[in-house]
């Protein structure tokens, strides 16, 4: 009997063994406390999402999804130690961090593992030194900003733009291809305005903007600091155009800014208020899942898990250093994968390209107002 016993549990833990063997190991780096836990916590529940439908329908490739987030604190160097430790438990693919400043830190352990490396990073250095194994789930701002500065060229008609940017690598970047992107139209930069990460007090950024006496502003801050500035624009009686990319008529921003929203506009890569149909199926799930709804950042995790099943049963394997190669100008379709949402495309640099929106803000709601095709719509 006992040792019946003992053949039974062995075999337990064998049949217990061969089913964890059988899952595949993803691993998210995300912002769930600090500056950046807005993006980081709403990145992570649009992975858990597409992990959840992914596992009910089978799995990739018949193997389901084991997935793991842990905490960066928004601290690069936090970020860094928790990429040693994905690489260290046999990661399959990583996902994140969001913050720029992070993933330029924390990449570099991925790549000499051979990982590849999702991140809702926007800044233009992420891609520009020929890392192999990362890739975005957002426009690159050198992709974004081209698009805004027609819209001010074109429709807002301005001939001098104020900027205000956050102090980061984020901010950084987006300042210096928005400026270079408006002057190639003829458009002069007036007021240059230095924010910090995570300011409170917005007061005098907006005393030197008005003092500029620019035709609009161009704003490119973080969540909480974009809606802290919209209040006290609102507050000073400013009333030119204000215009900003993704962050700015996000919902986080329309629920912190309150009436003060009204009237942003931005260029947005992904909003839940898209009117395509399987993007209004994935807000559903998303708020029946989560109890609120998705910014741009749920979006972006939801469909780079998804674009990790689909270029794994692309390759028919679990192999990094095969997938990170099927990655490079691949086109994948949301008709094939409609987890994707919307038809897109990677190009040899791990920066991808599909469809995007203006939208503005009215009645505290954000609106698309318009869908911009592919920067390279054949």
């Amino acid at each position: 009997m006992k040792k019946f016993i003992q053949t039974a549990l062995v075999a337990a833990i064998s049949l217990s063994s061969l089913a964890f063997a059988q899952n595949v190991k993803i691993v998210g780096l995300v912002e769930l406390t600090g500056t950046g836990a807005t993006s980081g916590t709403n990145f992570d529940n649009g992975i858990k999402l597409a992990v959840k439908e992914i596992n009910a329908a089978g799995g990739i490739l018949g193997k389901k999804i084991d997935y793991n987030s842990f905490d960066t604190q928004s601290n690069p160097g936090v970020a860094k130690g928790l990429a040693d430790k994905a690489v260290d438990d046999g990661a399959y693919v990583v996902m994140g961090p969001v913050f720029s400043g992070s993933i330029l830190v924390s990449m570099a352990s991925t790549k000499r593992a051979e990982i590849p490396n999702f991140t809702g990073g926007e800044a233009a250095a992420i891609t520009q030194q020929g890392n192999p194994y990362v890739f975005r789930t957002s426009f690159t701002q050198s992709t974004a900003m081209p698009k805004i500065a027609n819209y001010i060229k074109d429709t807002v008609k301005a001939k001098v733009v104020d900027v205000v940017y956050v102090n980061n690598d984020f901010g950084k970047g987006g300042r210096d291809l928005i400026i270079k992107a408006l002057e190639a139209r003829g458009i002069k930069v007036g007021a240059d305005i230095s924010s910090d990460p995570g300011q409170v007090d917005f007061s005098s950024v907006v005393i030197k903007a008005k003092q500029s006496n620019g035709d609009a502003l161009f704003a490119y801050t973080n969540e909480e600091e974009s809606a802290r500035l919209l209040r006290e624009l609102k507050k000073q009686g400013y009333n030119k155009p204000v215009i900003g990319e993704t962050v700015l008529t996000s919902q986080k921003v329309i629920e912190l800014a309150g009436d003060a929203a009204n009237g942003a506009i931005a260029h947005v890569g992904l909003t839940a208020d898209a009117p395509q149909p399987l993007v209004k199926k994935f807000d559903e799930s998303f708020q029946k899942e989560f109890k609120t709804r998705s910014d741009h950042n749920g979006l972006k995790g939801y469909i780079g898990m998804y674009t990790v099943k689909a270029v794994t049963e692309k390759i028919g394997k679990f192999d990094s250093k095969a997938f990170a190669a099927a990655m490079k100008n691949v086109s994948l379709s949301a008709k094939t994968t409609p987890g994707l949402l919307l038809d897109l495309s990677y190009d040899a640099n791990g920066d991808l390209d599909r469809e995007s929106y203006l939208t503005k803000v009215v009645n505290g709601k954000q609106v698309v107002s318009e869908i911009l095709p592919p920067v390279n719509k054949k």
